[in-house]
């Protein structure tokens, strides 16, 4: 009642189906019919072939149709199985193979005329049974492996590998591998068996003692691995074993002695190579060798390996000096890279004697030291021995000296033959080709077998006490009746530290008794008028320079700013007592005065001057001497920061003195003749700028003219610097200057009285007796 299985077994003939009789009879679970799994064997030759039949125990009154469906039915790989769809019997329509489709799981439906489903639909597993239709396959056509020379026996040296398609939960894909052949390398180097294979796992292994590199390089071996435990069906390969070397052989130098020459004062480069034999392995760590030398102290040779010949090669990495040591003996040594195997002979390791004859060839001559260092004071007289025995040549052949070839300012002279190096003039450490207090030249030397060679000469120069000071400014004022009133005084040297700075002032008691020098002193009072003051100023050196300057002082009456007061205001200001009237003739005589400073223009404009040579200008008269030679500078202020290494004083006023009396010193400067001071600020020896040489023609130029010269004495670098009083030398007869007539020169030849200058006072004597008459 209710669903039943449609398998009647007993409705088949057993005898169709023996192999399946194990699957016989059904088992009702749940009202339904369970089917065992129908086993069909693959490759099966009686196609098409009855598999089962099926059929519904329900009782119908119509007819029923038997369908079939899944893989190798309507899905791939279609077209395998079928089914009658009267009778509901299921047959194979072609062989099927294991290793493709091991199974099918089909379902089978029983229908209605109409469609319709008669009861639920059945599950028909199908097994194919496995035949032993595939060889074992190697997984490589060629295996390679190595094994160390001298390996013990049972040393594994590889494994091979073998495959079945076949079921491998049968003894159709059992595997046992095999050895059937071994090949030596070279061929019938070896003729024993050396190698052994586990039949199971593929392992190969070694069998036997012999395994020498030097004597077989390898094995062929011939596998075969075979199914059903290797009662089956059987496959072939190939195992390669290489015999890998190991350091059983040292080095041995072939010949053990060698002769090699080597040039004088070269270097890095090839004497000669040395040779080795090592039956190891050409090419490998065992095999290529590694040298040394074993009594090279001074370093002068070294040794490497050439890594294709396995030559050594000795090779020149110092200078040799035959003069020093004509022929080295040198001892080598060599093993290889790798260390030496426990199965190698034990012997001591080879040796070789290489003896190394030095050549000699010509040496350039060689300095003492680089570069030749020599100390002088910049004031070494001319012909002094500066250096000597400065070279020599390792050939002890003769030496020539050549000249100095670089000595710019030409200060050297080198004695050819005896090579001593001395002072043609003194030196100068103010030169431009003195850096740093060095002034460097280069020599050469030259042997009797025509090499030369240069060396630097480095002099230090030592400052010496070659210039005494100079005292400046050398004019000024000092206030009347003040009592910290002074002129301050500074001095500047040309020499360096410690030649110069710090300066000592004096005042000589002969000279100028009624001044003195001091820091801070009282005064007393002093007529107004100019004073001339005789100092000398000593430098720091050793001998110590000293200069005496005339300082030109005014003495006036001060405001209170300590400023020279006006005539007028000095006047009125004065204890004497000046009154209303006495200032009206004062004021009277001052526009009398512009009035004939109008009318000598007026005059020159005709021609005329009075006792005074045509062409020759106002200012150049009858008087003996040339006022070219006594112009005074007053207001002279000094460079301020400009004063490098200068010091201040006070000059002041000493009641106790008597006047002074002036020296032999330029006129206004307080210089001795033939000193000039030198300014600070410019390199010295440069050229001096244009100075105008011709006066204008007009008279209205005389400004431009004048204000030309002062700017070139600005920037000329060789006259004296701001702080001193610019020093105008006498400069002889016919000066190009020319004269300064055409200011005050008449426009007639009659004579003109000019003896109310005689009235002026001291400041015009000087013009005064220029136009005297007389």
């Amino acid at each position: 009642r209710g669903s039943a299985s449609l398998l009647d077994e007993e409705l088949l003939p057993q005898a169709l189906h023996p192999w399946r009789s194990q699957g016989k009879g059904m088992v009702r679970v749940k009202r339904d019919w369970i089917i065992p799994p129908i086993r069909v064997s693959e490759n099966s030759k009686q196609v098409p072939e009855d598999l089962v039949q099926i059929k519904s125990d329900k009782i119908f009154t119509g007819e029923v149709i038997y369908k079939l469906e899944g893989p190798g039915v309507d899905q791939e790989p279609k077209n395998l199985f079928e089914i009658d769809d009267k009778t509901g019997v299921i047959r194979s329509k072609r062989p099927l193979d294991r290793e493709k489709h091991n199974s099918f799981t089909l379902k089978a439906f029983a229908l209605s005329p109409s469609g319709e489903r008669l009861e639920n639909p059945t599950t028909i597993e199908i097994v194919v049974l496995d035949q032993n239709d595939n060889r074992p396959a190697f997984a490589q056509s060629q295996f390679v492996g190595t094994v160390s020379e001298f390996s013990v026996p049972g040393t594994s040296v590889m494994s091979v590998l073998a495959t079945d398609a076949d079921d491998p939960m049968t003894e159709n894909a059992a595997l046992s591998y095999s050895i059937i052949g071994q090949e030596s390398i070279p061929a019938n180097a070896v003729t024993k068996t050396m190698f052994g294979i586990n039949n199971q796992t593929g392992a190969i292994y070694t069998r036997d003692v012999g395994l020498d590199r030097e004597v077989v390089k390898g094995f062929r071996l011939k596998l075969q691995v075979a199914d059903m435990g290797g009662m089956g069906l059987t496959s072939e390969g190939v195992a390669i074993i290489h015999v890998s070397d190991i350091n059983n052989h040292a080095p041995q130098f072939s010949p053990a002695s060698y002769s090699m020459t080597a040039v004088e004062n070269r270097y890095d480069y090839e004497i000669g190579r040395v040779n080795v034999t090592d039956r190891d392995d050409e090419g490998t760590r065992n095999w290529e060798a590694q040298y040394s030398i074993s009594n090279n102290a001074d370093g002068h040779f070294s040794i490497s390996t050439d890594p294709t010949t396995n030559q050594g090669i000795l090779t020149v990495v110092k200078p040799l000096d035959y003069e020093a040591q004509s022929e080295h003996i040198l001892t080598l040594t060599v093993e290889n890279l790798s260390p030496l195997s426990n199965k190698a002979p034990n012997l001591p390791l080879s040796t070789a004697k290489v003896v190394v004859t030095v050549v000699n060839e010509n040496e350039a001559p060689h300095f003492r030291e680089e570069p030749i260092q020599i100390v002088v004071l910049e004031s070494v007289l001319p012909g002094t021995l500066l250096k000597s025995n400065f070279a020599f040549d390792p050939d002890n052949s003769d030496l020539r000296y050549e000249k100095i070839i670089r000595d710019p300012e030409r200060w050297l002279e080198i004695n050819r033959d005896t090579g001593d190096i001395t002072a043609r003039r003194s030196f100068n450490m103010r030169s431009p080709h003195v850096k740093n207090n060095i002034y460097t030249a280069v020599v050469k030397v030259t042997d009797a077998g025509g090499v030369s060679a240069t060396a630097t000469v480095a002099i230090t120069l030592k400052e010496t006490n070659d210039f005494p000071p100079q005292l400046f400014p050398l004019s000024g004022s000092v206030c009347k009746g003040s009592s910290s009133s002074g002129l301050v005084l500074t001095a500047v040297d040309e020499d360096l530290p410690p030649q110069a700075a710090p300066f000592f002032f004096e005042i000589p008691d002969d000279l100028s008794v009624n001044w003195t020098v001091v820091q801070v002193n009282s005064k007393q009072r002093l007529e107004a008028g100019e004073y001339a003051v005789t100092v000398l100023v000593s430098d720091s050196g050793s001998p110590a320079l000293g200069a005496y300057a005339q300082v030109n002082v005014t003495v006036c009456s001060c405001d209170s700013f300590g400023d020279c007061k006006s005539v007028a205001g000095t006047l009125l200001g004065s204890s004497v007592g000046i009154n209303f009237l006495a200032l009206i003739i004062i004021m009277a005589s001052i526009a009398l005065l512009l009035l004939l400073l109008l009318l000598a223009v007026a005059l020159t404009s005709c021609g005329r001057r009075h006792h005074i040579k045509k062409g020759t200008g106002l200012l150049v008269g009858e008087s003996e001497d040339d006022i070219r030679d006594n112009v005074f500078n007053y207001d002279e202020q000094g460079g301020g920061e400009e004063d490098e290494n200068a010091f201040n004083i006070d000059l002041l006023w000493n009641p106790h003195d008597a006047p002074s009396t002036p020296g032999s010193f330029y006129p206004g400067s307080g210089i001795p003749r033939g000193k000039q001071p030198l300014r600070k600020d410019a390199p010295h020896n440069l050229p001096s700028p244009t100075y105008p040489r011709r006066p204008p023609a007009d008279p209205t130029d005389i400004e431009d003219y004048i204000n030309d010269g002062l700017e070139a004495a600005d920037n000329d670098p060789n006259v004296p610097p701001y702080d001193t009083a610019l020093i105008y030398d006498y400069e002889g007869e016919g000066s190009l200057a020319g004269s300064l007539s055409s200011i005050a020169s008449g426009s007639s030849d009659e004579d003109q009285d000019y003896d109310y200058l005689n009235d002026w006072g001291p400041r015009f004597q000087k013009l005064a007796n220029m136009y005297d008459p007389r």
